[in-house]
């Protein structure tokens, strides 16, 4: 047994009103499985529903909110936020995600990757301070830079004090889809995301995951996006083989891509990550998934795809 390898729709969702041909195009480049991302419009639906009935391709796993609400046609994973306490948005939230959990189990998947919201900060938003000084400092080594470790330790204090409000509510909106999600038998995919200001804070995983167990299982698990987590590096903010150590436990997928001067949903070996660490701490049960920017090129995509390959291979054979 070894890891499902899947091609995200995000890289060629936007170009495509058929659905069955967006899959189509996926399993030309050599993919049996797809996650079908946050840009699954409503009128790919009924072409995607084909495609997977005739064996096309499978879907490993969705991208919440997929497909997304009416009248959307852009990316939008954070249009509603489990982290607002405002009853409109938190009852779109609540809707919506019900809705994309039923979709996942229809499509025959069992993960949704999915936001967990952000601390909202007016006119005292820490992460400005840590921007200035890094542009200001251009050559900042952030874990040797003391001032800057000054910076950066008053700015997650800021987000530590204004976060409790909020995050207790994350918790309420996941408690809210639980037997919705058991029932569809459907992981909720909690990932690590990139900004400062987003949650969980990414220490918090281990704890916040254990919390979620109850009578011996959870609608919960961890999803990591590489990317993200070197996106956090760079800010001094995690040290990316230690995350994966505290949370490989609990992890059921990957979101894969690399990152140069900051840019993610770059392709694999063309950016500064390490996956040759990160393919350490894949497991025979776990969903990767090459999570790539539309503007990379198929010649590209297929690089991506034959060195995440090689990896398996080497890690599993």
């Amino acid at each position: 047994m070894k890891p499902i390898l899947a091609l995200s729709t995000c890289w060629n969702s936007y170009r495509h009103s058929d659905g069955y041909e967006m899959l189509v195009e996926a399993r030309e480049m050599g993919f049996d499985y797809v996650e079908l991302s946050h840009g699954t419009r409503i009128v790919l639906v009924e072409g995607i529903l084909r495609a997977v009935q005739e064996g096309v391709v499978k879907v490993s796993s969705t991208h919440n909110f997929c497909p997304l609400p009416m009248g959307i046609n852009h990316s939008a994973p954070n249009l509603f936020e489990p982290s607002v306490r405002q009853s409109q948005e938190h009852d779109q939230w609540l809707r919506h995600t019900k809705r994309s959990i039923e979709f996942t189990a229809k499509v025959g998947a069992d993960a949704m990757v999915t936001h967990l919201g952000s601390v909202h900060f007016f006119w005292t938003n820490p992460v400005r301070k840590i921007r200035r000084y890094l542009h200001a400092h251009p050559d900042t080594k952030v874990a040797e830079d003391a001032a800057f470790r000054k910076v950066l330790e008053k700015a997650c204090l800021k987000l530590r004090n204004r976060m409790p409000a909020y995050w207790d509510q994350v918790k309420q909106s996941l408690e809210e889809v639980r037997s919705h999600a058991l029932e569809h038998g459907v992981t909720l995919g909690c990932e690590n995301r990139e900004k400062f200001q987003e949650l969980p804070v990414d220490a918090d995983f281990p704890a916040f995951l254990a919390e979620l167990v109850k009578e011996g299982k959870s609608h919960c698990a961890y999803w990591h996006d590489t990317g993200h987590a070197a996106l956090k590096q760079n800010m001094g903010l995690i040290d990316h083989r230690e995350h994966l150590e505290q949370n490989v436990d609990r992890l059921i997928g990957w979101h894969l891509h690399d990152v140069a001067d900051n840019d993610d949903h770059q392709p694999i070996g063309y950016g500064d990550i390490d996956f040759d660490m990160v393919s350490e701490f894949w497991r025979p049960e776990h969903k990767l998934t090459l999570e790539l920017s539309p503007r990379v090129t198929p010649q590209h995509v297929k690089e991506s795809r034959d060195r995440v390959t090689e990896l398996i291979t080497k890690r599993f054979a």
